[in-house]
Order: structure tokens, then sequence, then C-alpha cells
């Protein structure tokens, strides 16, 4: 399991970026990637799977 934190996420919209704590890298983050119900500044947990576009966020849990 990674950790970081929520850069951004749009509810209405589904979708936002997590700062990844090792690489300080945006890591997309869907809405169907969600365990727990997340917003900005958020501290998380999370899962890697590649996607169309590059790694995608899964298995999302706030610590």
């Amino acid at each position: 399991m990674l950790t970081g934190t929520i850069k951004f996420y749009n509810d209405s919209k589904g979708f936002g970026f997590i700062i990844d704590d090792q690489s300080q890298s945006d890591i997309f983050v869907h809405a169907t990637g969600l365990v727990d119900k997340i917003a900005q500044n958020d501290k998380v947990s999370f899962d890697l799977k590649e996607g169309k576009k590059g790694p995608n966020a899964i298995n999302v849990k706030k610590v």
C-alpha cells in the first residue's frame, strides 16, 4: 500500500489527484477506486493499477 495526500477531488465529476508521498508525483483517482469519501488534503492509502493514461489509484482509504 502506498500513501499520499489528496491534491484535488471533484465530487460532481468523480475524479481527482493524489500526491504520492514517495515520488511526489500526481496519481489519478476515479470515484470507482474509492473505499472512503475523500476531500482535498485528506491523507490516504492506496494501491496502483495501470490505466489507459498512466497509473490510477484504487482501494483509496483515509488514514
